[in-house]
């Protein structure tokens, strides 16, 4: 597999979280996949990634753009950077509570990649920029 088809990957990776396809997501990924959360812990497993992919789900509605991905010659290993659109529409433990505000992250992600699956995805964005962003919009009237 070559840096082309890790792009292609890649690329199905997040064609498939913007589409809201937990499914197509977890079919790229290794059955021993390793997922390491910002600011969280790491989950290792098919079936700690799909919790993982159903409380996003429960708790944001996200969708990723603006993506660009790099790999290196081999293809072994990728980096993807992006925009994470959002609303947070449950309200996630630890967190301040949910009331349907949006809010724009810069993000990016680290991929390995073996036998033509993602084997490890370290996910990266700023916790104290979705704050404000959160808090912000908290303190906002509603439109009269």
């Amino acid at each position: 597999m070559g840096a082309a088809d890790t792009v292609a990957l890649i690329e199905r990776y997040y064609r498939a979280f913007n589409a809201g396809d937990s499914e197509a997501m977890l079919a790229c990924v290794a059955e021993d996949i390793v997922h390491d959360v910002n600011q969280g812990a790491r989950r290792t497993g098919k079936a700690a990634f799909r919790a993982f992919a159903a409380h996003m789900e429960r708790c944001y509605a996200e969708r990723v753009e603006n993506i660009a991905v790099m790999t290196t010659g081999d293809g072994t290993r990728a980096a993807a950077e992006f925009d994470v659109l959002g609303t947070y529409i449950e309200t996630d433990e630890g967190l301040p509570p949910a009331g349907g505000q949006t809010y724009r992250v810069p993000s990016g992600a680290f991929f390995e990649v073996e036998g033509g699956l993602i084997v490890r995805i370290t996910a990266y964005y700023n916790l104290s920029a979705w704050l404000k962003q959160i808090a912000a919009a908290e303190t906002k009237e509603p439109p009269a």
